[in-house]
């Protein structure tokens, strides 16, 4: 365990030196936040309802998709992965230290949107915050598993990031933050609910009881893939 804290806290320190992390994770959603948060809520008013949770969609899923993985395909798609044996370390350990400090990361920014919201824009705070938290971070772990998937199976940045963007850009335009979801074709927002984004902001602005377990049960499937495939494609 002492092992274990602190290599989730190299790994950290590591992860705040990153250029890409800091771009990804930090940079474009502050720049998105400030600048598309301007913009929305000069056109509607209505849109400071929603702001607090359409942002903290944006950098979970940005953060999570198109940065997490990359670092991911660096240790197990390289010999990298050969110093975690060489060592004693388990398999397992690169992934676990890469998602707690990634998880930690985009925490900070989704906080740091939350208490400039109000300051800004006069962003309303969610009704219910609890629930608001629980959506948060169900959605992250979710988000995080599906970047975990993809940073183990593709070695390739190229692909990584076409990959990344297949979830991605569906995620923001169909899940209602940047426009009413009502808007959409019928057939289209059935198709939205395929994505974990879509589920997590109906969470933190509709307060459903079904869809935290929903989140939580995904995150338990896609868990289990990841575990497969640590145990059989890096077996050796």
């Amino acid at each position: 365990m002492k092992a274990l804290l602190y290599g989730i806290a190299l790994q950290f320190k590591l992860d705040i030196r990153s250029k890409s992390l800091l771009i990804t994770c930090y940079l474009v959603p502050l720049v998105f936040f400030l600048f598309m948060g301007g913009i929305f809520t000069s056109i509607d008013a209505s849109y400071t309802k929603t702001l607090i949770a359409a942002m903290t969609i944006f950098t979970i899923t940005m953060s999570a998709l198109t940065g997490f993985p990359p670092t991911l395909a660096e240790i197990y798609g390289t010999d990298i992965k050969k110093v975690y044996k060489a060592n004693g370390a388990p398999i397992w350990f690169g992934i676990v230290s890469q998602f707690i400090s990634s998880f930690i990361h985009t925490v900070i920014v989704c906080l740091i949107m939350f208490a400039l919201s109000p300051l800004v824009f006069n962003a309303d705070l969610p009704v219910n915050l609890l629930w608001y938290f629980l959506s948060l971070i169900s959605l992250l772990l979710v988000t995080l598993t599906i970047g975990c998937i993809f940073g183990l199976l593709v070695k390739q940045q190229a692909k990584l990031t076409m990959l990344a963007m297949l979830i991605f850009l569906p995620s923001i335009m169909l899940s209602g933050i940047m426009f009413s979801a009502d808007l959409l074709p019928q057939f289209m927002q059935y198709i939205a609910y395929v994505f974990p984004a879509t589920i997590a902001f109906k969470a933190m602005t509709s307060f459903g009881v079904w869809h935290i377990p929903v989140l939580l049960a995904e995150f338990v499937v896609l868990f289990s893939v990841v575990v497969l495939l640590l145990k059989f494609k890096f077996k050796g």
